[in-house]
Order: structure tokens, then C-alpha cells, then sequence
């Protein structure tokens, strides 16, 4: 036994030495940046995955502090630059955003997304700017989003039925918010609500479906950083929970791409996104390399599935947590609402013009609660300087938007929740400032902003206009747990779920 495991630890140093040799080697024989962001030192294989823990963005925050905003570390191989200040992020995102338009290889991304058939994970190229050019100009105009506005109305209206027959018991709003948001999207998106059916035959939500791909999407592939360990991927079951999700995602979107494409045969119109989706299909060139394809339309359903549930639920799950943990705000916000809403029964889409507080209030909270603290890895296509300093191509960025929204040097009490910074202030969070960059900017920022904002808001401002809220079994405002999953994947979800007690005011 002893003889054994001498055997197997002179083996392992082997091993060990070897890869060593390997890194050395690999690394004297690339070519020397001139003068290279800052940078901790790397250890052999792993460069600096030591340093980033489960929670990458306050792991990378910290790193930052001394290492400065522009901060160079390695992932296994691969250069990965770390943005972390205002003005960095406006150089990467504006002076210098078509350089680092691209995305980077993702062997998660490219299963998930149908190999870059979608806009927001595909590599930047012709086909991608016919697709984005397609979702910013037919899909997600501010024409067709107030076209959906009886959608949104109805759906709120549904949620407010729903709380109201809870008969002020305890219920759980982050589950509601989720199917209420999942229910939004499919009537926006497919024409109506659809339950997504597994080959078990069990039936999973929206809201599951779509937290288990956000967790993927966060995940470490040891292929793609450290190649040679492709296997590691297969080992620790990330190629199987790829697979499976995959799976489930494309029988569903199959089903329905297939169902509408049958009712457009048999004469079937809607104004639903599919649908406009199969008209732009059945006018194109079938041989065209930018042919908007089955995989293509699957592809963008699944972004809109994606960005419209997952990350639009908990941007108002936050809200309305921030809001419960700070009474007075609360309070000023109802009195907006109601003051505005006065003698109404519900708030209309016209009326939020006016509630200058409630968007406030949503600006804060994506500023604190980031709902991507880290922004979708971007990747250099050239050579390029970024605030003095030199970046290869094929460098990842990752854009701590989370660090930058808590940056000192921009935000007075940056920890505090305190709307009223926004009131008298132009900052926003639509790609133009770069102090706050929830959605990022640039070619690569969301498109679907305006539509997220919209039913947030409307949906919003009906719960603080019809309901006042308790926490159960008399727990104080001042003792609700605020804390983020750790490990969540891309998106900043919350803990624990949120339950409180809801009561109409008449």
C-alpha cells in the first residue's frame, strides 16, 4: 500500500513538473506587450482563477482597489482585461466600441444559443448586425412595444387579482413577479401563454427554466480557458446540465416555431414577435449566408425568453425589496403614485410619464442591485490602446458595471438607497452615461431596455398604488435579508425569496 501511493505521488510530481515546463515554455514564446495594464501575478495553468471566488464581481472589485481600474488578469491562457471606472467603460463601449465588439468563443454560449445564432452572445459579424438591425428596428421599436401596451395592462391586472385573492396571507412576490413577467413575454412573443413540458412529461416554469440557463451562462468551461482540460468539463456534469437545458429550451421554442408556422399556412396573422419573425423568414433568400434561419428565430426567442423573465423579474423583485427595506421611501413613492392615480383604479401606461420619483427608484436599484454586475464578456479584434495602455487582440473585457455603480469617486454614499440622486440628475441607464451601465452600450448594449422599463414600471406603480405591504409574522422592514445569491450565474438574484403580506387600501 505504502509502495502504491510513493508510486502515485512521484507520478503526480511528475505530472505537475511537466505542466510546469509546458507553461513556461508557452508563455516565454508569446510576444511581450509594450506596456501592459497592471496586473497580480498568475500561478502556472490557472494564471488567475485563484482569485475569483463565487462571487466574481466583488472578488474582481477588490482586485481593482489595488490594482486600479484598467486591470489585466489571466483566465488558464487567456488574457482577460477587467474594467472597473466610468471612464474606462466609455472608452471600451464608445471610443473604442468597434474594436471590442466582438464576444468571445463560449463552448456554453454556442450550445445554449444555437452557435451564435442569436444577438446577444453571437460573434460580431455581418448576420449579427442583420439580426440586431432587425430586433432594434421591427421587434423591440418604441411602435411596437406601445403596440403591446393591452398586454401589459391585462397581465397587471391579472398579478393585482391575484395578490388581491390572497386575503392579506403571506405570499411569495419573487414567484409571482417571475410567472408574472414569464406570462408578459410569451403573449408579447408568442401570442399567448404557453406551460413548457419536459420529455418526462413534467412541466417546469418559465422562471426555472430560465434561472437554470443564467446559471449556466455564469459558469467556468475549463475547455475554454485551459483547453487541454476539456475533460474536466464533461467531469464535473457541466456538458450533461448544458445539454439538458438545451434540450428542454429547444422542445419548446421547436413546438412553437412549429405551431406557428402551420397556422401562417392555414392563413393564421397576429402581430406577435414569432410571427413577425416567420414574415421576415419567408421573404429572404434561402441561400443568403445572412439567412434569418429555424436555429435563427429559436436563437432570438430565446433571448427574448432570456432578457425579459430572468433578468426583467429580478430587476422588480429588487425594487420592491429595496422599497420594503426603506419605509420612507416607500412612503414618498406611494404618495406620488396615488396623488397621480387619484380616483383611478389601476395606473395606465400614460400616467408614468409624470412619476418622475418611480423611475428614480428603479434607476437606483439597478444601480445597486446591478442585475448583470458583470456585463456579457466582450473580446479585442485588433490591437488597441485603452487608456494608455496596450491590449492584444483576442483579450477578453469583463465590465464590472457593479463596481462602477459603487464607485466613490461617482456616487456620494454610494451603499446608500437613495433615489433622490437621480431627481435632479440627466444620468441614465440607457447606454449614454457611462457612471451607470446596467444593460451596457454601445453596438453590444441590450435592445430591449425600453420593454423591460415599461412593464417594471407599470407593473410597479400599480402594487404601490393598490396594496400596502407587511412582512409576515410581524418581522420589521429594517430586518428584511437584502443579501444576493452567491454562485447565481450572470444575473444578481436575491437570497431568499420574498414574502410579505399585501392588504388593498380599499
Amino acid at each position: 500500500m505504502m509502495m502504491e501511493q510513493q508510486s502515485l505521488f512521484l507520478s503526480l510530481c511528475s505530472f505537475i513538473s511537466v505542466l510546469v515546463f509546458l507553461y513556461k515554455w508557452l508563455s516565454t514564446s508569446k510576444t511581450t506587450v509594450k506596456n501592459p495594464p497592471p496586473s497580480p501575478r498568475k500561478l502556472p495553468i490557472i494564471g488567475n482563477l485563484h482569485q475569483v471566488n463565487q462571487d466574481p464581481h466583488i472578488a474582481l472589485q477588490s482586485l481593482a482597489k489595488k490594482y486600479g481600474p484598467v486591470m489585466q488578469l489571466h483566465f488558464g491562457s487567456v488574457p482577460v482585461l477587467v474594467i472597473s471606472s466610468a471612464d474606462a467603460a466609455k472608452e471600451i463601449m464608445k471610443t473604442r466600441d468597434l474594436a471590442f465588439a466582438n464576444r468571445p468563443d463560449s463552448s456554453i454560449w454556442s450550445k445554449i444559443f444555437y452557435n451564435g445564432k442569436d444577438v446577444s452572445f453571437a460573434p460580431y459579424s455581418e448576420y449579427w448586425k442583420q439580426v440586431k438591425s432587425i430586433c432594434v428596428t421591427q421587434l423591440l421599436s418604441n411602435k411596437k412595444i406601445r403596440s403591446f401596451q393591452n398586454v401589459r395592462d391585462e397581465e397587471v391586472a391579472i398579478l393585482v387579482e391575484t395578490i388581491k385573492n390572497s386575503n392579506s396571507k403571506t405570499i411569495n412576490l419573487s414567484e409571482l413577479f417571475s410567472a408574472h413577467l414569464g406570462n408578459v413575454v410569451s403573449r408579447v412573443v408568442l401570442g399567448r401563454k404557453y406551460a413548457i413540458t419536459t420529455d418526462g412529461g413534467e412541466e417546469k416554469s418559465f422562471r426555472e427554466l430560465f434561472q437554470n440557463i443564467a446559471q449556466l451562462l455564469g459558469q467556468f468551461s475549463f475547455g475554454d480557458y485551459i483547453p487541454w482540460l476539456y475533460w474536466v468539463d464533461s467531469l464535473n456534469g457541466l456538458k450533461g446540465r448544458m445539454e439538458k437545458a438545451f434540450n428542454e429550451a429547444d422542445a419548446f421554442l421547436e413546438g412553437v416555431v412549429r405551431d406557428h408556422s402551420i397556422a401562417m399556412d392555414n392563413g393564421y396573422s397576429s402581430d406577435d414577435l414569432l410571427y413577425s419573425l416567420l414574415e421576415i423568414q419567408k421573404i429572404q433568400d434561402t441561400n443568403s449566408p445572412l439567412y434569418i434561419d429555424n436555429e435563427s428565430i429559436k436563437g432570438l426567442i430565446l433571448n427574448m425568453f432570456f432578457d425579459g423573465t430572468d433578468s426583467t423579474s429580478i430587476v422588480l423583485e429588487w425594487t420592491m425589496a429595496a422599497l420594503l427595506q426603506n419605509p420612507k421611501i416607500m412612503s414618498k413613492l406611494q404618495n406620488e403614485v396615488r396623488e397621480i392615480g387619484r380616483g383611478k383604479p389601476s395606473i395606465s401606461g400614460d400616467d408614468l410619464e409624470n412619476m418622475h420619483y418611480l423611475k428614480a427608484v428603479i434607476k437606483e436599484t439597478v444601480r445597486i442591485y446591478t442585475p448583470l454586475p458583470l456585463l456579457v464578456a466582450r473580446e479585442a479584434m485588433q490591437d488597441v490602446k485603452v487608456m494608455g495602455y496596450d491590449i492584444k487582440t483576442g483579450t477578453q473585457v469583463l465590465i464590472n458595471a457593479w463596481a462602477i455603480a459603487k464607485d466613490p469617486k461617482v456616487w456620494d454614499n454610494p451603499e446608500a438607497f437613495m433615489p433622490e440622486r437621480f431627481l435632479d440628475s440627466p444620468i441614465d441607464f440607457k447606454g449614454l452615461h457611462f457612471e451607470l451601465v446596467p444593460f451596457g452600450a454601445g453596438r453590444r448594449g441590450c435592445p430591449g431596455i425600453q420593454y423591460a422599463m415599461a412593464i417594471n414600471e407599470l407593473t410597479l406603480a400599480n402594487l404601490v398604488h393598490i396594496f400596502d405591504f407587511a412582512l409576515p409574522d410581524g418581522k420589521k422592514f429594517e430586518d428584511l435579508d437584502m443579501a444576493a445569491q452567491p454562485e447565481s450565474g450572470m444575473t444578481l438574484h436575491k437570497k431568499s425569496p420574498l414574502l410579505v403580506i399585501a392588504t388593498p387600501r380599499v
